[in-house]
């Protein structure tokens, strides 16, 4: 299976529906499909849409329509996990381990980071720099845990 970067709007849309579609058959999974679908079973309320939507479809999910993108929402899922399992930035992981410990489920610490990250990719495309890992993980750092 090609990297994301590889994939148009479209495409990266079917991967999702496509791993979701094989989990729910007991297909062998791909270790990312096997990814996505771990992270698709932890939002019941994304299931429907990807159970219906054709890849093609074009939702935009403007938030000015009072709408979550999906996708983007469960992609930062995936980036977060890969930066704890790397420590990309150095020291994520612990702040990570440190916040679930506080949380009630992972899912919810999962969530602390996932503002935070949104803040920094938010930050890095109003200046059209890279985002600051440093502000980054000075902000997990000085989060509190979410509870359900």
């Amino acid at each position: 299976m090609p990297l994301f970067h590889d994939h148009d709007r479209a495409s990266l849309r079917a991967v999702y529906i496509a791993a979701w579609r094989k989990h729910q058959l007991n297909l062998p999974l791909e270790p990312l499909e096997a990814q996505i679908a771990d992270v698709i079973a932890a939002h019941p309320e994304y299931q429907a849409t990807l159970e219906s939507e054709h890849p093609s479809a074009g939702s935009d999910y403007a938030p000015e329509h009072g709408t979550t993108n999906p996708f983007l929402h469960m992609g930062l899922h995936l980036a977060l996990r890969d930066q704890v399992a790397t420590d990309r930035p150095a020291g994520i992981r612990n702040a990570f381990q440190q916040i679930a410990a506080r949380s009630a489920t992972l899912h919810d610490a999962e969530h602390v980071l996932l503002e935070c990250l949104g803040e920094a990719l938010w930050e890095a495309q109003r200046s059209g720099l890279p985002p600051d890992e440093r502000r980054y993980l000075e902000r997990v750092i000085s989060r509190p845990p979410r509870r359900s």
